[in-house]
C-alpha cells in the first residue's frame, strides 16, 4: 500500500500523510470479513439474492460492450442502458469522491480534499481484494468523471488516475444531490457506496441520499477542519467562500462573536449529521488535524460496518 502514491506532497497539497501498514492490514482484514457477510446475504440485503445478480440494467458509459445494450429500456426511457451481469461473490463497491473547491480548505495537518485521497485510497485497497469490483464518482462543480466498475488492480489504477485530477480552485459550485442521483442511476441494485464530501453547501443532497440507501449500503464519510467550527482570535480578517467568492469581513477579537461562531457551526453540523442518519448511511467524521486512518477504522466498526 506503501506504493500507491496519488502524487508527490507539496507544501500546499501535503497529501493523506502516513498509512501505517499494521493499521491498513487492520482494516483489510475488518473489511474483508465485512465483504464476506455482505457476500453470504448477512446484511439488510437491497439486492435480488444473496451473491448473485441477474441482468441488472443500468445506464450506458462509454466503454460499454454495445452488444449488452438493453433496447427495451432504452426506447422507454430514450437513454441507452444496458444489462448487467455480476459474477457470484463478487462485491461491487462504489466511491463517489466530492473534489469541489471547499475541499481545498486546510488549516490543520492538510486540507479537506488530502483526508479524501486517503480515504480513497484506504478504501479501494481493500474493496478490489478477491476480485471485487470497484467503481468511482469523482465530481468537482466544472467536471464529473464516471469509471464504471472494474475488478481488482483495474480498478485501484482507474481510481489513481482519478485521483490525479486537481480541484478547480475557486469558483465552481459542485452538486452533491445531482452526484448521489447520478451514482444511483447506473449503480444497479445492492452495492457498497462510500461516499467522500465536507456536505458543505446546498443541502440537494437529503432525498437523493435517502433514495440511495433504500438500494444499497451506504457509508458517509464526512470530512472537518478545526476552523470551520471555531474562529481564532487573530483580529480582522477577510473569509471567502471557495465555491462562490463572496467575501465576508469579521473582526476575530470579538469574544461574543467567536462564541455566536462557534455555536451555529455546531448546530449546522449536527443538522447534517441527522439528515444522514435519517436517510439511512452510516455516518463517519474525519479531521485533517491528526490521524485520520485510525479514526476511519473505528468508525467502520462502531457504525456496525465491519465486525
Amino acid at each position: 500500500m506503501s506504493g500507491l502514491a496519488v502524487r508527490r506532497p507539496r507544501r500546499e497539497a501535503p497529501g493523506p500523510g502516513p498509512m501505517p501498514e499494521a493499521v491498513l492490514r487492520a482494516l483489510d482484514i475488518s473489511i474483508g470479513r465485512r465483504v464476506s457477510s455482505l457476500l453470504a446475504g448477512d446484511f439488510r440485503s437491497h439486492g435480488l439474492g444473496a451473491g448473485s445478480e441477474l441482468a441488472q440494467v443500468r445506464e450506458y458509459v462509454p466503454g460499454d460492450d454495445v452488444r449488452r445494450i438493453d433496447w427495451n429500456v432504452t426506447a422507454r426511457t430514450l437513454v441507452p442502458h444496458v444489462r448487467e451481469f455480476v459474477a457470484e461473490r463478487v462485491l461491487t463497491t462504489w466511491l463517489v469522491l466530492d473534489a469541489s473547491p471547499s475541499m481545498l480548505f486546510g488549516t490543520a495537518e492538510r486540507r479537506k480534499f488530502d483526508v479524501a485521497e486517503g480515504v480513497a485510497l484506504a478504501a479501494g485497497h481493500v474493496a478490489t481484494r478477491h476480485g471485487n469490483a470497484l467503481g468511482v464518482y469523482q465530481f468537482d462543480g466544472v467536471t464529473e468523471r464516471l469509471t464504471r466498475p472494474a475488478q481488482g488492480r483495474a480498478g485501484l489504477l482507474a481510481l489513481l488516475l482519478a485521483l490525479r485530477l486537481q480541484p478547480p480552485s475557486e469558483g465552481a459550485t459542485a452538486s452533491l444531490g445531482r452526484a448521489i442521483a447520478r451514482v444511483d442511476r447506473v449503480a444497479g441494485r445492492g452495492r457498497l457506496v462510500i461516499l467522500v464530501s465536507d456536505f458543505r453547501g446546498p443541502r440537494d443532497w437529503e432525498r437523493p441520499l435517502l433514495q440511495l440507501c433504500g438500494r444499497h449500503d451506504v457509508i458517509a464519510v464526512e470530512i472537518r477542519d478545526p476552523r470551520e467550527q471555531e474562529l481564532p482570535d487573530v483580529g480582522e480578517l477577510w473569509l471567502v467562500d471557495p465555491e462562490t467568492g463572496r467575501r465576508l469581513r469579521v473582526d476575530t477579537g470579538s469574544k461574543r462573536l467567536r462564541e455566536r461562531f462557534a455555536v451555529a457551526a455546531q448546530e449546522e453540523r449536527q443538522e447534517v449529521a441527522a439528515a444522514i442518519r435519517r436517510a439511512g448511511a452510516r455516518h463517519i467524521v474525519l479531521w485533517t488535524a491528526g490521524d485520520w486512518l485510525r479514526p476511519f477504522a473505528a468508525g467502520l466498526l462502531e457504525n456496525g460496518v465491519v465486525r
